[in-house]
């Protein structure tokens, strides 16, 4: 392992049924497939990443299902669970999203929809997030598939859409409209997490998602009095809205001490040997590179005006103003900070949802903790697997309470073994994303691992090279 980085990939092959022998190649081409979402009504790509997709697992025998929100917005369910595979047991959930974030190719060193392999690395959008993981999970599935073995639980796999503009016409709708596809599930995997920081020591370390922020997207509007704008107007819709903002900005969220963020901080603090300054926690855990960014976001609940609108012109008192504002709220805490916002913000203002999707915890235990602990420590001996609190969110919003009340644990582990200098969490959403050639071949070995099998000899079609 130690020439990871160094070696091509021909050299990191162990052969034409090993995970990693088709890792590069498929996330290369999914890369080159342009699903930029622009949002709801600018989104493309989709149906095309469904059809790549549909012929890699068609390919060994595995069907699929394509549930249409809109035109051309689609979400892939397959199911792996050949004859020998023990039904009775609560599927596993591997899952990603087909779509990425839009990009300006000019600001690109390579073009982000090249897909070309520079420097040990595979470049385009979609790299990270997260079409490498799609690739780990088909180049796992078709390996295992290829030498006989048949999975001793039900393996799902589901490529949502629209996941870049909240999951609404993706795993938000298919939890609300067809519940089924999850039947069976008690336990799901994907973004983000798995991937290593590195300690002072030289020792490993793999963060997995166990939780992660809710969020309410809202509008807050208020009207008054129109008007000339030379005259004074005491009723201004538009000094109303940026008041409220105000006190809601400047408003000192407590720290909730949240059990997962607690422990993360706890282990980082003894590992890097570190001291925790509450007060300023960015800056205090900046060793651990960009990720302290992310970490520093979830002590509290986070409220950022993003939106401004109002008037048509300079010399016109408008009658209605509105701001957009994003929170994220702690597990657990929702109903407190919207009750909180709302009196911030005081008479007179109005509130709008643009978005609500909850918070969700998992307990980090269960088969599934315990199956990425074996994977990881299989390919990086002696690493430590440490659960953390994401401040952003996922498609399992969507998924992870059914309107049935079914409850789905959800981790996000895509598994990524980095060079410790690596600024693994600033290239999400940024310019010149890529992933190094060696952390796509480790990270199919570790979801290989993953996957639970038994080992029965099946009768497989002709496999064709992609």
């Amino acid at each position: 392992m130690s020439d990871l980085f160094s070696m091509t990939v021909e050299n990191l092959v162990d052969g034409p049924d090993c995970p990693q022998a088709e890792v590069v190649d498929i996330c290369s081409r999914m890369i080159q497939i342009d699903s930029q979402n622009f949002g709801p009504q600018d989104a493309r790509g989709e149906v095309e990443m469904c059809h790549y997709v549909t012929g890699l697992l068609d390919e060994i025998g595995v069907g699929v299902t394509l549930h249409e929100s809109e035109p051309g917005r689609v979400t892939l369910v397959a199911e792996w669970a050949p004859e020998g595979t023990d039904t009775s047991r609560p599927a596993l959930l591997l899952h990603g999203h087909s779509d990425t974030v839009p990009f300006e190719a000019a600001d690109w060193t390579h073009h982000p929809l090249s897909g070309e392999i520079h420097d040990n690395c595979v470049w385009g959008r979609g790299a990270i997030d997260m079409k490498g993981f799609l690739a780990m999970v088909l180049s796992a599935i078709r390996a295992r598939q290829r030498r006989g073995e048949v999975p001793s639980r039900p393996i799902r796999f589901i490529m949502f859409a629209d996941e870049e503009c909240s999951g609404t016409l993706g795993s938000t709708w298919l939890g609300a409209t067809h519940p089924e596809a999850f039947d069976g599930v008690t336990e799901a995997i994907s973004e983000v997490g798995g991937f290593s920081l590195t300690t002072p020591q030289g020792k490993r370390v793999y963060v997995i998602q166990s939780a992660e922020k809710g969020l309410w997207w809202f509008r807050m509007s208020a009207t008054g009095s129109t008007g000339h704008g030379s005259m004074r107007n005491p009723d201004n819709a538009v000094t109303r809205v940026l008041d409220a903002l105000s006190r809601i900005d400047s408003y000192q969220w407590p720290d909730l001490h949240h059990p997962v963020q607690e422990e993360f901080l706890n282990q980082v603090a003894a590992m890097w040997g570190l001291t925790i300054d509450r007060d300023d926690l960015e800056s205090s855990l900046s060793p651990i590179g960009s990720l302290s960014r992310m970490v520093a976001a979830c002590c509290a609940h986070n409220v950022t005006p993003t939106v401004l609108s109002a008037g048509y012109k300079v010399n016109v008192v408008p009658t209605r103003a509105s701001a957009e504002v994003d929170a994220r709220f702690i597990p657990g805490a929702e109903e407190d900070m919207i009750l909180t916002i709302k009196s911030l913000a005081g008479p007179g203002i109005d509130f709008e949802t643009i978005s609500r999707k909850p918070a969700t915890a998992a307990p980090f235990e269960g088969a599934a903790v315990d199956a990425i602990r074996r994977a990881v420590d299989a390919e990086d001996p002696g690493a430590v697997v440490l659960p953390y609190l994401n401040s952003a969110g996922t498609d399992a919003k969507g998924f992870a309470v059914l309107p049935d009340g079914r409850r789905i644990n959800y981790y996000g582990c895509t598994p990524l073994r980095l060079p410790a200098d690596f600024d693994f969490i600033n290239l999400f959403h940024g310019v010149d994303e890529r992933v190094p050639v060696g952390s796509l071949v480790f990270g199919a070995k570790v979801v290989d691992h993953i996957l639970p099998v038994s080992y029965t000899h099946l009768t497989l079609p002709t496999i064709y090279s992609v």
